[in-house]
């Protein structure tokens, strides 16, 4: 099986989670075999050498969040197995947003520290244009369009070979979420609560910087009429607020 998503959208936490599982071995790090072409063309050898090895029964699991926006990804997949199990998991696109902001900063500040740079742009800034509107191609807001990159899978792969994991919920109640996903797998249900809590209290993410309430709600009405896209696509309300 191979999770993907979009960054900040809880690949990890759902990997640790099912890890979990006793049926279940998941490769080390991240893959990037299907959209990374010096990956690529290694050749599948190359990307069997980097799982674990399992027993017959076990599911094998990968993730590679960008697998999900990276155009080519869909048909290479099929190519390598045409019945493999996708789970797409996927949060609150505003939220999402903030925290990909936020991880990018964090990223800069310790890329270089020793260099003066100037004070970074709040997201705020980054969102919108001095005269108010969306910068739609600010990345963090780009890839959460999520139905814009949902069709290139469901042109390839049948959608009941894709479940769509609720990021959010996955931090809100863990345990139904995966109780859905290992029936979606054909595991029994192994997962202890009390082991869900020590992955989930490892893996807490950074804290947000403060955003001007107008602009979250500015954001989730332009956000609105894109979530329904894909709500209609993978045929579910996932009742994401629309202001």
């Amino acid at each position: 099986a191979i999770i993907m998503g979009v960054r900040k959208c809880g690949t990890r936490a759902l990997l640790e989670m099912l890890y979990l599982h006793p049926m279940v071995q998941k490769a080390a790090g991240e893959v990037h075999f299907f959209d990374r072409d010096e990956h690529y063309n290694k050749g599948l050898e190359w990307y069997r050498m980097q799982m674990p090895h399992s027993y017959p029964g076990q599911i094998t699991i990968e993730k590679s969040p960008s697998y999900f926006v990276t155009p080519e990804v869909p048909e290479r997949i099929r190519a390598m197995n045409a019945s493999v199990k996708l789970l797409l998991i996927v949060r609150e696109p505003v939220t999402r947003a903030i925290s990909d902001y936020t991880q990018l900063r964090a990223n800069a500040a310790t890329a270089s520290p020793a260099l003066p740079t100037p004070p970074p742009k709040s997201f705020e800034q980054l969102a919108l244009f001095p005269n108010g509107s969306i910068n739609e191609a600010y990345r963090p807001l780009a890839i959460s369009l999520y139905h814009n990159y949902l069709h290139r899978w469901l042109e390839v792969f049948p959608k009941e070979q894709m479940l769509i994991v609720n990021g959010d919920l996955l931090i809100e109640d863990p345990v139904s979420q995966l109780q859905k996903i290992e029936r979606f797998l054909g595991l029994e249900p192994r997962i202890e609560t009390r082991r869900l809590i020590d992955v989930y209290e490892k893996l807490k993410g950074r804290k947000h910087p403060r955003v001007d309430p107008e602009v979250v709600s500015k954001l989730r009405r332009y956000f609105s009429e894109h979530n329904q896209k894909f709500y209609e696509l993978v045929g579910e309300d996932l009742g994401w607020p629309e202001e």
